[in-house]
């Protein structure tokens, strides 16, 4: 019997732990021997799938939808994906899971205050400078989830701590 496919998509404002927690979840399913797994990270999609593209509303939900199609593939093949994307609207989620089924929506929480403070990649200071327009967060919306399966508030607990939680709830979900 193939095993079962299913994607866990993390979304949050930019900075909030998604690619962290993304790479954490799947060294942990490694560790538990699934093989068959996937990243993707949204970053990485707009540079290779979604080059191009700009930070519209229209231009934001297209790489999305891409993500999404990509994710439902690889789920159908009995792959885990695990998507990484700030993914700033509601319907672009919802149509994400309408698409791909067996969907796992990870919201992955923090105060702007934090986010600002931590800034690995100085994006927030150049939004808040105006340097960066359509900036997630600051000039931008942000949609917060309003059913996610998993909520996790990064500035209060480890990697390590909010991982676990993960895989808890995957398991609760019936997915491992």
């Amino acid at each position: 019997m193939k095993a079962k496919g299913f994607t866990v998509w993390f979304t949050g404002l930019p900075a909030a732990g998604k690619t962290t927690l993304a790479h954490s979840i799947a060294q942990e399913l490694r560790q538990r021997g699934i093989t068959r797994l996937e990243i993707l990270d949204g970053d990485v999609i707009r540079t290779n799938l979604s080059k191009g593209l700009g930070f519209s509303r229209e231009d934001r939900e297209t790489n999305i939808r891409r993500i999404a199609f990509v994710c439902q593939l690889l789920t159908r093949n009995g792959v885990v994906a695990i998507a990484a994307a700030v993914s700033p609207y509601r319907d672009s989620r919802e149509y994400g899971r309408k698409e791909i089924g067996r969907f796992v929506e990870v919201f992955v929480k923090c105060p702007l205050e934090v986010l600002i403070q931590r800034d690995p990649k100085g994006l927030y200071r150049m939004a808040l400078a105006g340097e960066i327009k359509h900036f997630t967060g600051i000039s931008d919306p942000y949609e917060e989830p309003l059913n996610p399966e998993i909520i996790i508030e990064t500035h209060r607990e480890a990697v390590q701590d909010s991982t676990q939680r993960i895989v808890l709830a995957l398991e609760r979900l019936g997915y491992l």
